[in-house]
């Protein structure tokens, strides 16, 4: 069975690290909006009987997951024999539980969706909750972002014993505590309160900040509200400097305003996302994920075990 792999247009350039990566090309495929806004999908190639692979994160604008699901619906009926959604950043991870009544659980549709549609496999990274594996009735590999972001805080010269991992919320706790054992780090935690979508207000901090360089680690920067307001935060408690690390860079509304005017030193972020030019500032940095996505791929497709890329 012949490996294939194919891109959306969500975010072509991770696409094409991983396909370097794996040293082969991305296979042809044309998809295209008609005068309507309506989407076209189209396999260049014959697919019949392959190992596909389709590369899109599916963040905002919706057309990117239904972009997704045309093209797992086009290898389906192409014949493929095994249809695989590589999903970088899993779109309404956020909305994974009825919070309140008469709403849906988001995440759960995007999987029947892809599921309905013909997919035989998902993988993702960092997911927002680790429960939406639950969701589906095919194998979901959850892939961890930290095998890069590891080395890139190695690489920012900062003395353990004087760094403090801060969970800017109780959500981002466990992943944080995580790198600060892996580290050798102390580790801090922000109480906070949601009284609105996107809008929050910090309660208590927990723990010793005083002279201490902080580490903010988090799966996503949205709006950036509650990384700047824990920053700030971190430095009105005797904080040195603060570094924000985070897995997706949404950069949603304000974000980019509020980071700018933060005293936040540096920002790390991984190429889950395709962060606009507009968008980019001169203290980020962008790590990318096409090796981990790239080696998971590849034992995918010849049956190796995939858990054992983290086993350490």
């Amino acid at each position: 069975m012949k490996m294939k792999i194919f891109a959306g247009r969500s975010n072509p350039e991770l696409a094409k690290r991983i396909a370097e990566y794996l040293e082969m090309p991305l296979g042809a495929l044309s998809i295209k909006n008609f005068a309507d806004g309506e989407i076209w999908v189209k396999y260049e190639e014959n697919i019949r009987g392959d190992d596909v692979f389709l590369i899109q994160s599916t963040n905002s604008p919706a057309e990117n997951i239904l972009e997704l699901i045309l093209m797992v619906d086009a290898a389906v009926r192409a014949s493929a024999n095994r249809v695989t959604v590589v999903i970088p950043y899993f779109g309404y991870g956020r909305q994974d539980r009825k919070d309140t009544p008469r709403v849906p659980i988001s995440s759960r549709v995007m999987v029947d969706l892809f599921t309905a549609t013909g997919a035989d496999r998902i993988i993702s990274m960092d997911l927002h909750s680790t429960q939406i594996q639950g969701f589906a009735t095919i194998p979901f590999d959850h892939l961890y972002s930290r095998i890069v972001l590891l080395d890139q805080i190695k690489r920012l010269d900062l003395i353990p014993e004087k760094t403090v991992v801060l969970a800017p919320d109780v959500g981002s706790a466990r992943m944080s505590q995580a790198y600060a054992k892996r580290l050798g780090m102390h580790f801090a935690l922000i109480d906070k309160r949601r009284y609105a979508p996107n809008q929050a207000e910090i309660m208590h901090l927990i723990g010793r900040l005083r002279g201490k360089d902080v580490l903010i680690i988090d799966d996503m920067i949205d709006t950036g509200g509650t990384t700047v307001n824990a920053a700030e935060k971190a430095l009105a408690k005797g904080a040195r400097s603060v570094i924000a690390v985070a897995t997706h860079a949404l950069l949603s509304g304000p974000a980019i305003q509020r980071l700018q005017s933060s005293p936040i030193k540096q920002l790390v972020f991984t190429d889950t996302l395709a962060i606009p030019k507009e968008k980019l500032l001169p203290n980020m940095q962008i790590v990318s994920v096409a090796k981990i996505f790239g080696e998971a791929i590849r034992r995918i497709h010849f049956g190796e075990s995939v858990s054992a890329l983290f086993d350490f």
